[in-house]
């Protein structure tokens, strides 16, 4: 008898959250499931909203009485009936953390095991000789010995100081008083008894050495029990010395300490917190163990590296009173023969240490704000300092976090600081191949195989680029969920469900061939993988494909296909299947935008960037690619972005290090980062309140009879101010729950159930809806309902909202939580308050980073025709990608690499789709080859 199927599958009966049409579902466990569809078709609904969701509350219903307190308040998903389901992980693409002291080393549990390896077996140099710093054992002294020869007569000794300075004849006194019978004074041996009848000849500088023992060279286990009883009272009556002397030679000696301690320094012996910034014991004073102090910022000081001394280049020293230290400056430059015509961008090292520290004969930049903070009574002073300051390198530990002396330490010749700062790709070899010796090899097998495996997966995920000191609040979304992959293969759970959204994100092509075999290693460990995915090559490796569609928001939310991805072809509903067989596709440009203005970014050497000049188009789709860490971000936008904010809006912006920003500027009058950040930084954000149509929507109910009857102004119709919000929730619609140990639970409000209104705002009505039925109307369903009427006030608000549906949004609600939305929705929603035309008149530079990560094939479509309406209005667009789709339809592309890391940053190619599939070293003209 055949084995039933769903036996070994998650059973989902009558699935209705959100969109979901009540589907019916039976998905096979331990298999790498793939669920794809357009952008609000019900993905994330089913993915998150439904299997994930209650897998955690059934996780939840296994805990305590205190957290099961709890479960009746917490949302069940709306679906009837859910079997099979194991234990759930979600995997998503926020970046979890915005602590200072989160890296990626700490996040991976890597850094834990370097911390354990380094206490267990690191071997400590002294720093001023490089030897290795030890302690003698008992064992070592015996050792010793016996490497004399048999019969030899072996003094062992111990050192004394006459410490409380005490009347020589009365230190010997003490002495004899003690036991002692000999000691050694400068190299003789003496009977005590002697050297007390003659104590006034002995000075505080002879040296005295208490004989403990005068024994033979043997190697009988008697012989063995008395050195060793010898050596130990020895090292405790010499305060941790012993020597150890031939009784006929005694110049022939050797000085044993059971102190760690080398060099007249007394060092600290190693433990993990010796090794951990987070601890108070282990993280540097100075900086406190973030690596950053606010001090003087060298890119403020010299903002245009392009000028000389002479040109003004250090902005301090500009004005009537300040240009005295410039004038000073010049004037005895000629004495040390520096360069003030120069630009500070061609400076040598030791000509820019001598600008900034100066020399006996002039002050440098450092002197000048040490004599500012002198005179810190007088404001213009603090103001001058504070302008100036910003975060920069902690001096101490050079931006390393630790203590100083956790450097002395190392393992196969490096210090735990410097493997933080090496990518894992060379990391991993380095661990791979460590020369240790036996005893170390003992002690750190099990510790070096975590390591080396958490390393691996890094790799693997295509994060070989990344050191293990990058702050996590740094990381993209993308590298953030590749991160938490990682870190879940590294805890080898078995019997899950791993549920994730689109872990391709920020992957060039080259790379995903590394993820999937990532995916399928968990998978192949016993776990069940749940993507949601939109790549291509993600689909085809599926053990099965979920299509969910046909469209999006009301008009999607049913189960188009499930299947194997060969079989996919046959659906005829299927808007993917469509894309995949070439029926549907996106059209390449028949001509290419030509371009003669630019703007250029000289020099460029932030991170990896190899001192690189690059020229941006203007007026024209100009797309910046190249395999994941090549600097492509640190390029567009820690350098060219912050450089034309700061152009634009003064010093506000800190640029990464670059000569000089020229070209056509003066082209431009703004420029906007279009980035996946959330679109505000409270809950109660949304895409309604950011496109501004919420103000002509509370003017619409303040004008309504009911309003005007009680007085109701457009304030009482916000959830952000007192008056017609609920107070309860402070028109959050929920309540946050704190759980010790846990992540905190969202509760619906038990006074508006979630409607955030008063019960006497929500009376009023316009055209039968109340102002909270407005907010869940989807952005299709809005348009519908204000178009039909066509006074004024409505036309405003459709005109707001009409280019949300625009940009593929029209299945997002208006009153929808920013926290709900996606990266990809979130950077859409930026998009289209820009659709807005207001700025027509204002030409402006937009900076997408990944505007595809979230969107189907057909939704691509719809943001390039965003993009070529924002061109059409006088426009720019720059953005950073991998999406084959957008770069086909680039007018100029920039590839930076040829590798990630070290091995990227120069610029690979420039110039057209056309031309970079016949560039070899180009690995996107590679990949770009099969879509011309």
């Amino acid at each position: 008898m055949a084995e039933d199927p769903e036996k070994n599958s998650i059973i989902i009966r009558g699935a209705k959250v959100n969109n979901l049409k009540n589907i019916h579902l039976s998905i096979p466990r331990n298999q790498l499931i793939v669920i794809t569809g357009l952008s609000g078709s019900g993905k994330s609904s089913l993915a998150f909203d439904t299997i994930y969701a209650e897998g955690q509350r059934r996780y939840v219903e296994s805990l305590s009485a205190y957290a099961r307190q709890f479960l009746g308040r917490i949302h069940k998903p709306e679906v009837d009936f859910i079997d099979g389901i194991p234990p759930a992980i979600a995997i998503e693409q926020k970046v979890n953390t915005r602590n200072p002291r989160s890296t990626v080393g700490t996040s991976t549990e890597i850094y834990d095991y370097l911390k354990l390896l380094y206490a267990r077996i690191g071997v400590t140099y002294s720093p001023i000789s490089g030897e290795i710093v030890k302690k003698d054992s008992v064992t070592d002294v015996v050792n010793y010995i016996l490497s004399f020869d048999e019969g030899k007569a072996i003094l062992i000794l111990a050192p004394l100081k006459n410490e409380n300075g005490r009347q020589m004849h009365q230190f010997l006194e003490l002495l004899l008083n003690q036991g002692t019978s000999r000691i050694e004074i400068n190299g003789k041996v003496e009977r005590l008894d002697d050297v007390l009848k003659r104590s006034k000849e002995i000075k505080a500088t002879h040296k005295i050495n208490v004989v403990i023992d005068r024994v033979h060279v043997s190697h009988d286990e008697d012989s063995l029990g008395r050195y060793a009883d010898s050596v130990q009272t020895a090292f405790n009556e010499g305060h941790g010395d012993c020597i150890i002397c031939m009784a006929d030679d005694t110049s022939i000696r050797h000085s044993f300490s059971n102190r760690f301690e080398r060099d007249g320094m007394l060092f600290e012996e190693p433990n993990e917190h010796m090794f951990s910034f987070n601890s108070p014991y282990g993280a540097c004073t100075r900086c406190e163990g973030y690596g950053k102090i606010i001090g003087i910022d060298e890119e403020l000081v010299i903002p245009d590296k392009a000028l000389s001394v002479y040109g003004e280049a250090v902005a301090c020293w500009k004005g009537e009173s300040m240009s005295y230290y410039k004038d000073q400056f010049i004037q005895q430059s000629a004495h040390f023969n520096f360069p003030i015509h120069k630009p500070y961008s061609e400076l040598t090292d030791e000509q820019r240490d001598l600008l900034w520290n100066g020399n006996k004969q002039v002050d440098g930049i450092n002197a000048f704000f040490a004599y500012l903070e002198e005179k810190k009574y007088k404001i213009q002073n603090r103001v001058m300092i504070a302008r100036y300051s910003g975060k920069t390198t902690c001096p101490d530990c050079k931006g390393s976090r630790l203590r100083k002396d956790a450097g002395y330490v190392k393992v196969a010749g490096k210090s735990v600081q410097e493997l933080v700062l090496l990518p894992v790709n060379e990391l991993y070899p380095f661990f791979k191949e460590i020369h240790l010796n036996e005893y170390q090899k003992s002690v750190a097998q099990r510790i070096l195989i975590e390591i080396t495996n958490r390393l691996e997966f890094l790799v693997n995920v295509g994060l070989s680029y990344l050191a293990l000191n990058r702050l996590s609040s740094t990381l993209s979304g993308g590298e953030s969920q590749r991160i938490n992959l990682a870190t879940s293969l590294g805890s080898s759970l078995v019997g899950s469900l791993y549920v994730l959204d689109e872990p391709s994100i920020g992957l060039h092509s080259r790379d995903t061939e590394l993820l999937i075999s990532v995916l399928q290693k968990l998978q192949s460990l016993g776990n069940s993988v749940l993507v949601v995915e939109h790549d291509e090559e993600i689909m085809r490796a599926a053990d099965q494909l979920i299509d969910i569609g046909p469209l999006a928001g009301r008009l999607g939310g049913e189960v188009v296909f499930q299947g194997k991805h060969q079989d996919l072809e046959k659906s005829e509903e299927s808007l993917t299947a469509q894309y995949l067989t070439g029926k549907e596709k996106i059209a390449v440009p028949r001509t290419r935008r030509k371009w003669n203005n630019y703007i250029e970014v000289a020099g460029a050497r932030e991170n990896n960037l190899k001192r690189i000049d690059v020229r941006f188009p203007l007026n024209v789709l100009c797309v910046v690619t190249g395999v994941s860490g090549s600097g492509k971000s640190t390029l567009v936008r820690n350098i060219l972005y912050a450089s034309v904010a700061r152009h634009f809006n003064g010093y506000n912006e800190k640029a990464g290090a670059f000569d000089t920003l020229r070209g056509d500027i003066k082209q431009i009058k703004a420029v906007e980062m279009v980035d996946q950040n959330p679109i505000g930084k409270s809950s109660r954000s949304n895409p309604v309140t950011y496109c501004k149509a919420y103000d002509e929507i509370r003017k619409l109910y303040s004008e309504q009879p009911l309003s005007v009857q009680n007085n109701l102004k457009p304030a009482h119709f916000s959830f952000n101010v007192e008056g017609g919000r609920c107070e309860e929730c402070q028109g959050e619609g929920e309540i946050t729950v704190e759980m010790q140990f846990m992540a905190d639970v969202k509760l619906v409000c038990e006074s508006c159930h979630g409607k955030r209104f008063k019960d006497e705002i929500l009376e009023v009505r316009y055209r039968g809806k109340n102002i909270n039925d407005i907010l869940d109307l989807t952005v299709d369903e809005a348009i519908e309902f204000f178009g039909e009427k066509k006074n004024s006030t409505e036309k405003k608000i459709v005109s707001k909202i009409q280019p949300l549906q625009d940009v593929g949004l029209g299945y997002i609600k208006l009153g929808q939580s920013s926290s709900t939305l996606s990266g990809g929705e979130s950077q859409r929603v930026k998009l289209a308050s820009f659709l807005t035309l207001e700025k027509a008149d204002q030409p402006t530079l937009f900076i997408f980073d990944e505007p595809t990560t979230g969107l189907h094939f057909h939704d691509i479509r719809k943001l390039l025709d965003a993009f070529h309406s924002l061109i059409e209005h006088g426009h720019s667009i720059l953005v950073i990608e991998h999406n084959m789709e957008i770069i086909k339809c680039a007018d100029w592309i920039i590839d930076l690499g040829p590798e990630g890391g070290k091995q990227g940053g120069y610029v690979v190619f420039e110039g057209t789709p056309e031309e970079i599939v016949n560039c070899e070293a180009s690995y996107t003209g590679k990949y770009l080859k099969e879509k011309i």
